[in-house]
């Protein structure tokens, strides 16, 4: 087994290994206990599904709000006129 299969097979089984068929777990082990690319795989794929298996992040309450109303100053900061030749950071 290689690298490239290895990862096929995270993607397909998932990265819990002891789930895996045996015909398929056996050589990721014996990839695993020789090769980095294939350690640091594994190790990135279950930081991934830890991070996704955390609860949401909720916004501040009001941020919406805050957002909108700075947007709409800074709609009303540009449309004001300007003379030939002036830029926004004059």
């Amino acid at each position: 087994m290689d690298v490239t299969e290895f990862e096929q097979l995270i993607d397909r089984l998932g990265e819990d290994l002891s789930l895996w068929p045996d015909d398929r777990r056996l050589p990721a082990e014996e990839l695993l206990k020789h090769s980095s690319a294939a350690q640091a795989l594994l190790e990135e794929m279950r930081a991934l599904r830890q991070a996704l298996a955390a609860p949401p992040v909720r916004a501040p309450e009001g941020l919406t709000d805050r957002i909108a109303a700075a947007a709409a100053k800074m709609k009303s900061d540009t449309a004001e006129p300007r003379t030939e030749g002036e830029t926004a950071e004059s």
